[in-house]
């Protein structure tokens, strides 16, 4: 899969910043439709010195967020002027938590676009770590100005 959008195209539109930007390129952007984003999980991410010191796994809530932030990168593909424009949650349904994300892992977010109208997006989320669901979620996020 070739790269659609590097990290500092990302930077450009989304507003997250280290340690909180859970996103290091897009795959595959289909704008209203599609959006694959991944992400490295690396030993030097801070989240695990605490969850857990022995047995490191990424929090469900930040792969739920890296999810999201793929999401809004899409939405935001869908708007004129994106880096005017940021991103919000609106809500999280149905989070299903599968496998645990570990160290070294390659996070693979796919989200399908579900419902779209005018700023407000509801997508169905997936993250998959080597072709296996590890989270799934459906969510729904919106559009402000800066």
């Amino acid at each position: 899969m070739e790269e659609a959008m590097n990290i500092d195209e990302i930077k450009e539109i989304l507003p997250h910043r280290y340690p909180f930007l859970l996103v290091d390129k897009i795959l595959e952007v289909e704008p209203g439709e599609k959006i694959v984003g991944l992400k490295n999980v690396t030993t030097n991410e801070e989240f695990f010195n605490g969850h857990f010191p022995g047995h490191p796994i990424m929090p469900g809530v930040l792969i739920v967020e890296a999810m999201a932030q793929v999401a809004g990168i899409g939405l935001l593909t869908t708007v004129d002027n994106p880096e005017e424009k940021v991103p919000y949650f609106g809500r999280i349904n149905d989070a299903r938590f599968r496998k645990p994300v570990k160290p070294g892992d390659q996070l693979i977010m796919e989200i399908e676009v579900a419902k779209l109208r005018g700023r407000m997006g509801k997508v169905e989320a997936k993250a998959l770590v080597d072709g296996e669901v590890v989270t799934e979620a459906t969510l729904t996020c919106f559009i402000q100005d800066k």
